[in-house]
């Protein structure tokens, strides 16, 4: 009788699972396909006998001409946050350069323009405005470097139609760590509270205050973090330049170039190797004053000591220079100062080589739109003091684009120091993670 009663279980067992399996091979055949995913939404996972189409999709995108990235993440904000970070991990790897239908080939060693962008967008447009009225523009590569996902920001990018484009993301940003380092932790320390008090209550960086005592403030460290990324990442990731032998043009949202910036910028290239091989770095301009007019010293070039607080506006080098830079990564990486051109110059007199020297035009190529920003408290009008550039350079137009500069200073060389380390950069989990750059593929 028990045998039976079992023969009859196994049996409805099995045609039970016969069932299942018929059931599962029906629906294979009938499936409908998966609905197509908000190209904004973070991607899901994926079978590894994907790669291949993976693959093919991004090198597609790649070579589209798209007028602009996707649109962001929607989803609640923690599922946000983890949508941007996905975003910017796929824009960075796919790097897709936009206007190529305009602007197919780019001579060989051109010149590279690389913005540093953070969430000023008039100045950004001022820029933008200043740097399509320049002749020769139409020949380079503009890289722009945002901290942030903007949408306005986004749209200024599209809008860029006088040469190619190319946007990229500092994936370590404070907008995609809201509430843990790299961004500001509810368990970091105060910036103002005492090493003693800070380790009694037990916050988790309470071991790293600055020099000063002060403890770290993610606004301000950002800065430095994605400038140092940038300079990686720029020289060493990017597809478009992996033959690169030319200049790279590091700017700033903040910053105005006058009309002939490229032409003066050529003309500096030929006096260094004909002047001053051995000056590593070429400034558009410093923040002198401009008094009286521009005849006479439009065509004029310096040679100096390289000055962070001269010549950190505009800067050029090429791979020679970057190369030196990147094997003093620890001695950027844990300078106590938050300020990234200042560590450059501890830089010039702790780690590279040679002092930095430096060629720069006696009349400015490139201005600022405003004094505010990080350092300033007051309010500024960057339309007001482009206005005033414009004025200046309509006023002196006839001794732009100078058929020829020559080196009119030479100024007596000696290595200079920063006289005095800013601080806010004393936290170890900075320095770690400043210095994992170097290795990231």
């Amino acid at each position: 009788m028990r045998l039976r009663i079992y023969k009859r279980k196994v049996l409805l067992l099995l045609l039970a699972l016969l069932g299942a399996a018929c059931g599962l091979a029906l629906w294979g055949r009938q499936r409908k396909p998966e609905p197509a995913r908000d190209p904004g939404e973070p991607p899901a996972p994926r079978a590894a006998s994907r790669a291949a189409e993976l693959a093919a999709s991004a090198a597609s995108r790649r070579a589209a001409n798209a007028s602009a990235p996707p649109p962001p993440p929607r989803a609640e904000p923690a599922n946000r946050t983890l949508g941007y970070r996905s975003l910017f991990y796929r824009l960075n790897f796919d790097q897709p350069v936009r206007n190529l239908a305009r602007f197919p080939r780019r001579p060989p060693g051109e010149l590279v323009l690389v913005v540093q962008v953070h969430e000023r967008a008039e100045h950004l447009r001022l820029l933008l405005e200043s740097l399509r009225r320049a002749p020769g523009v139409e020949n380079a590569l503009l890289v722009l470097s945002h901290d942030l996902w903007s949408e306005e920001l986004n749209r200024l990018a599209a809008q860029v139609e006088f040469c190619q484009v190319l946007q990229i993301f500092f994936p370590f940003s404070a907008q995609l760590y809201p509430r843990e380092f790299p961004g500001h932790d509810p368990r970091d320390c105060p910036r103002d509270i005492d090493k003693a008090a800070a380790l009694r209550l037990g916050c988790i960086n309470a071991e790293y205050p600055d020099s000063f005592g002060h403890y770290r403030e993610a606004k301000f460290s950002q800065t430095k973090h994605h400038w140092w990324w940038k300079l990686h990442f720029v020289w060493e990731r990017l597809r478009a330049l992996r033959e690169h032998t030319g200049l790279v043009l590091f700017l700033e949202e903040d910053h105005y170039l006058a009309p002939d910036f490229y032409h003066v910028l050529k003309q500096l290239w030929a006096l260094k190797q004909q002047e001053c091989p051995e000056c590593q770095v070429l400034s558009l301009g410093s923040y002198n004053v401009v008094r009286g007019g521009f005849s006479g010293k439009a065509d004029k070039v310096e040679m100096k000591t390289w000055k962070s607080t001269e010549h950190n506006m505009g800067m050029a080098f090429s791979r020679d220079t970057y190369q030196q830079l990147i094997e003093c990564t620890d001695a950027f990486c844990t300078y106590d100062d938050y300020n990234w051109d200042w560590t450059l110059q501890h830089l010039t007199i702790s780690c590279l080589p040679k002092f930095w020297k430096v060629l720069v035009p006696e009349i400015p190529r490139v201005f600022h739109t405003g004094d505010c920003g990080m350092h300033h408290k007051k309010s500024c009008r960057p339309s007001t003091q482009s206005a005033k550039i414009d004025s200046l350079l309509s006023s002196n137009q006839q001794y732009l684009f100078p058929e020829t500069m020559s080196v009119s200073k030479r100024y007596s060389m000696a290595p200079l120091s920063p006289h005095v380390k800013n601080g806010g950069w004393g936290d170890i989990r900075d320095h770690e993670l400043c210095k994992s750059y170097r290795r990231l593929q």
